[in-house]
């Protein structure tokens, strides 16, 4: 054989075997390869944040006894967390059953003193060993956790985040006790504290951040009035997402005189505000008047939210 002859043998079994290849891979001989489409990468399905669990005031009546350790002098929810539990439970009874109500566990957290302390603020936290105990109490109830500040010397907003790891729970809200917030130079108790609108502002406004970060239940801000001058320009305090605020009218004294009270106070109360009503076993009923019953309380006007034994 001729060296043409071989070289064209061998040019026409390469051909042969490139077109065996072209074909296996589904391309016919002769035919230019065409590149498979190139599909996107699917889009990262983003949903919505779950909308957070309704506030506890949308739902039910709040009914509560406060307290703290060591002292029945601040509230029934003192000693033994689980009999006081118990008799909370049997306070609600009393109550009509034609409403859903939520047990309230209000913790004295922040306590106002008569002696400076370490840093002059006349006043004392509560450890978290307390606050661990008296939340787990509010859950054995399936209630809410409210941390109440009486500030001394210090303002609320400080002492509200002091206890941002327990805010965060969606459980957990506080009640800010003005009579206790004096000024420079005045020791709490001598004389009524005070406070505004635009400082209870700056407590809900973080409240309400916190709560719709976290995408919580509405925080529940109740603040505690006893008399008139304890809270200034009450128009000050916004409504603020993620907040339910509350105003409890804390006086004392028989039903007449609690009603008028009530009725000084309501006047001016935000719009956006809840109403509340704090009754005392002790004080209200020294001089033999009655303790006002659930239904005498339920038919007052505006008609309570949250209802508060001492």
């Amino acid at each position: 054989m001729s060296v043409d002859q071989t070289l064209t043998r061998r040019v026409a079994l390469l051909v042969a075997l490139v077109g065996l290849s072209v074909s296996a891979c589904g391309v016919s001989a002769g035919e230019t390869p065409v590149a498979a489409p190139v599909r996107p990468a699917p889009r990262p399905v983003v949903t919505a944040p779950p909308s957070p669990p309704p506030s506890p005031l949308a739902t039910s009546l709040l009914v509560g006894f406060s307290g703290a350790p060591g002292t029945q002098a601040l509230g029934e929810m003192t000693g033994d967390l689980d009999a006081a539990g118990q008799k909370l439970r049997r306070q609600i009874a009393d109550f009509p059953h034609d409403r859903a109500v939520t047990p309230v566990v209000e913790l004295i957290a922040t306590t106002a003193h008569r002696e400076p302390g370490a840093d002059g603020m006349y006043r004392s936290r509560a450890s978290d060993t307390t606050i661990r105990a008296y939340l787990a109490q509010a859950r054995a109830l399936h209630g809410l956790l409210l941390l109440n500040i009486q500030p001394g010397r210090a303002d609320f907003l400080p002492e509200v985040q002091a206890y941002r790891q327990w805010l965060t729970q969606p459980d957990v809200g506080v009640a800010l006790d003005p009579e206790w917030a004096v000024d420079p130079g005045v020791v709490p108790g001598r004389t009524f504290g005070h406070t505004t609108g635009a400082e209870l502002d700056t407590v809900a406004t973080y409240l309400g951040d916190l709560a719709q970060h976290a995408h919580l239940p509405d925080k529940v801000m109740v603040y505690h009035q006893v008399a008139a001058t304890v809270v200034r320009d009450e128009t000050g305090l916004t409504p603020h997402p993620g907040v339910s605020a509350v105003k409890v009218v804390d006086g004392i004294g028989s039903p007449a005189a609690k009603t008028a009270t009530w009725k000084t106070l309501m006047t001016t109360k935000p719009p956006t505000v809840l109403p509340g009503f704090k009754l005392f076993f002790h004080e209200d009923t020294r001089h033999s008047a009655p303790l006002m019953t659930p239904t005498q309380v339920l038919n007052l006007t505006p008609h309570p939210a949250y209802i508060l034994y001492e």
